[in-house]
């Protein structure tokens, strides 16, 4: 359900040099649609600087396909574990997809609407297009490439044999033949296409079979198309399915003394087709794959109910255009034209590729328990500040909380044992009177969820802010936000307008000297399985500032709250990036005093053109920048006149780098800040983001020590050059290997419990 609020200023406040750091003073970001537009129309409106050289912005879409070919570079990487560089084969191919159906397909529907917009890049639509056709082309070739002539053979020497149907023997066909009629074939579904059985719908991202079969009795040739079914193994264990190994399980069979063999089961359905079409002759069969356009469009605005109208946007998003075809490279031109036809495509939308179709399938040979072909493992370990209590009390994670603010680095410092103990504790504390909560992306199985369920059905008042239009995350969102109402909690949708996108908890608890609010500010979601994965940091605190900045952030979510006072917050869409602009013109102007100044920023992607403008002058006037981004940089960096200052640098491993930091100043007098928001328009625009300002000393000199470390040549990292094009570094100038910070900050928290800190 949506609220709206008084209207805010019309423009966002300008830059103030000198102004107050520690207090910001702010109008409720939360608005009506039409005054939302207005002030983002505004806020724009100094995003172009007349004084800085045209063609300074990099093209976003096309630098998210340089990000994905980073994560392709890891698959190559030969230094990695077999099973890890398959793993990055398969994260390359998902994030294809996603792109594919939302941005690529936001593309096309432009551009088909007669909308087309010319980027900050100074690129039509139509050149953006173009420039990912031919990048996705040019990337799926190098990966086939490199599962073929690297990874195959590394995983038959390995033990781990993926063949095709031809290359089996008569006795494994024979009893594969077996496993098809018992467990495959009461599943198919051969649809026909003829006058009485018009073109099937095909669903996105399933694999299929355009099969071409002929009546031998009339000789017509008709299609059909058989669908592989998703809830069988893409991968099936040969081994598994003979007499001999009938008691071997999956995951165990890898581990037999005679390694173990795969075949993909689509080549199982198609040696297997005459038994779907009895009496027609088999002239042909190919592996097809469309991807759709599954982007979701809800009118917020006559939306009386957001849950509802959600619901039926997911219904529509099955049925969206057809944007990309996968189809094997072999395949005759009569059945591709067929495709290309009813699936209403162009040539341009089609991708040729030699079969296996959607390697994502190697993700099922990643979860074989095989360690020996993995990343060592890892066991997190409890955080600096909590640890002290964790023997001897516990339970009272308020008392650590209360000595000090602590912070949080997972996955290196435990999610169970710091985040989610947290909120486990006080749904069972009878002290604590009220819980409350933003969940962006959770799980319907997720501890906190299941402990906010257990929180209301105590008595206690809980409050749960979901998102339930996080991207490709709506379904299930929607199912366990239907049941933590049912349980009692308070369930606020969102705002008109604007993604609850902040990570943020506040815990209302009675204690002797009266209530205490203890709180918890986040850059990643309270998504247990993604903590366990991704790099994020958290501050955990009592700080009386925080806490009330939280209270009237939640009250804004929740209610009306038209003017506000923050103390240690920056929030989106309105103080971000008016705030963060402003602390980079206070070190351009330290930096003409003469004085020293830096500017540190790591986030995940950067293409806001203030900010970026913000930064170009800021390296114009000496001062030193250093940038570290995951994913989409819009940034020029080390052009002359324009950048030369400005480094950046890129971090892909084992884990998925999350954090958000962002400082401002030299050392011994830096402000650090972290929190949400990625430099992005969405982010500042069109999301309720937090950042939360760092005060504790050890805490602000290790964020600044951690992201200058990360952007320094000693680290193994991609380097954007002047020219745009990203070089991967992983040896020094002596051919000595640069660290892996993902590898040294494991080694440094595990040092951390015997108080041998490493870094």
């Amino acid at each position: 359900m949506s609220e709206t609020a008084p209207t805010p200023p019309p423009q966002t406040p300008a830059p103030v040099a000198g102004a107050p750091q520690l207090v910001e003073e702010e109008t409720s970001p939360f608005t009506s649609p039409e005054q939302l537009d207005m002030f983002i129309r505004d806020g724009k409106a100094n995003a172009s600087d007349s004084d800085l050289p045209d063609g300074r912005f990099a093209d976003r879409e096309l630098s998210w396909m340089r990000f994905n070919q980073r994560v392709l570079e890891q698959s190559e990487d030969q230094d990695l574990p077999l099973l890890e560089r398959c793993w990055f084969s398969t994260i390359f191919s998902s994030n294809l997809d996603e792109f594919y159906m939302v941005r690529v397909a936001g593309l096309k529907r432009r551009i088909a609407a007669g909308i087309a917009k010319v980027a900050a890049s100074g690129l039509t639509p139509r050149q953006v297009l173009e420039g990912i056709t031919a990048q996705a082309r040019e990337l799926t070739a190098r990966q086939v490439r490199t599962y073929q002539e690297e990874l195959l053979p590394a995983l038959h020497a390995e033990g781990l044999h993926l063949r095709n149907w031809q290359d089996l023997t008569d006795y494994q066909r024979e009893h594969l033949g077996a496993y098809f009629q018992h467990r495959i074939f009461p599943v198919l579904t051969p649809l026909a296409v003829d006058p009485s059985h018009p073109f099937p719908y095909i669903s996105g991202l399933s694999l299929n079979l355009a099969v071409v079969v002929r009546n031998q009795q009339t000789g017509k040739v008709h299609f059909a198309r058989v669908k592989v079914p998703q809830s069988l193994p893409r991968l099936i264990a040969v081994d598994s399915v003979l007499p001999e190994g009938a008691d071997i399980a999956i995951e165990d069979v890898a581990e037999t003394k005679r390694g173990a063999t795969f075949v993909p089961i689509e080549q199982v359905i198609a040696a297997h087709l005459a038994t779907l079409f009895p009496g027609m002759e088999i002239v042909e069969s190919h592996t097809f794959r469309v991807t759709r356009n599954e982007d979701l469009e809800v009118e917020e605005d006559d939306a009386e109910n957001l849950l509802t109208a959600m619901e039926a946007e997911l219904l529509r998003r099955r049925f969206g255009p057809a944007v990309r075809l996968e189809i094997a490279q072999d395949v005759s031109d009569s059945v591709l034209n067929f495709l290309v036809n009813r699936l209403e495509i162009t040539e341009s939308d089609v991708f040729r590729l030699p079969e296996p179709l959607d390697l994502t399938a190697l993700n099922d040979l990643h979860e074989l328990d095989l360690p020996h072909l993995k990343y060592p493992k890892y066991v997190p370990v409890t955080a600096h500040g909590l640890a002290e209590y964790e023997s001897a009390r516990a339970a009272d994670i308020f008392a650590s909380i209360r000595t000090r603010d602590v912070l949080l680095h997972h996955p290196y410092d435990s999610f169970a044992t710091s985040v989610q103990h947290f909120i486990a504790t006080a749904a069972k504390d009878p002290h604590v009177l009220a819980i409350k909560q933003t969940l962006y992306r959770t799980s319907g199985d997720s501890p906190i969820v299941s402990a906010l369920i257990e929180a209301a059905q105590s008595g206690k008042q809980v409050v749960a802010i979901v998102e339930i239009k996080a991207r490709f995350d709506e379904e299930a969102n929607i199912s366990w936000a239907r049941k933590l109402e049912r349980a009692g909690v308070h369930v606020v949708y969102g705002m008109v307008g604007l993604k609850t996108h902040c990570k943020l908890s506040l815990v209302v608890r009675q204690e002797a000297d009266g209530l205490r609010r203890y709180c918890h500010v986040g850059t990643g979601n309270y998504h247990p399985k993604t903590a366990r994965g991704y790099e994020d940091l958290g501050l955990l605190t009592c700080d009386r500032d925080v806490a009330q900045d939280l209270t009237r952030l939640f009250n804004q979510l929740s209610g009306y709250a038209p003017r506000t006072t923050f103390h240690r917050l920056l929030v989106a869409p309105v103080s971000i990036r008016s705030g963060l602009i402003e602390r980079i013109e206070q070190q351009i102007e330290r930096q003409l005093a003469g004085q020293e100044a830096y500017v540190g920023i790591k986030v995940n992607s950067i293409v806001d053109e203030a900010i970026i403008d913000a930064l170009y002058r800021a390296s114009q006037a000496g001062v030193k920048v250093d940038v570290v981004v995951r994913g989409i940089c819009a940034l020029r960096a080390g052009v002359k006149g324009l950048s030369e200052n400005i480094n950046v640098r890129s971090i892909l491993g084992r884990y998925l780098e999350h954090s958000r930091i962002y400082c401002f100043g030299p050392e011994g007098e830096e402000e650090v800040w972290i929190g949400s928001a990625d430099l992005m328009h969405r982010n500042l625009d069109r999301r309720v983001e937090a950042l939360v300002k760092i005060v504790a000393p050890g805490q602000v000199r290790y964020l600044l020590k951690l992201l200058r470390f990360e952007a320094s040549d000693e680290v193994a990292s991609w380097r954007l050059r002047p020219g745009g094009k990203w070089v991967r570094y992983t040896h020094g100038k002596k051919n000595q290997s640069l660290v892996d910070v993902q590898s040294l900050l494991m080694t440094n928290a595990s040092s951390r419990v015997s108080g041998r800190s490493v870094f």
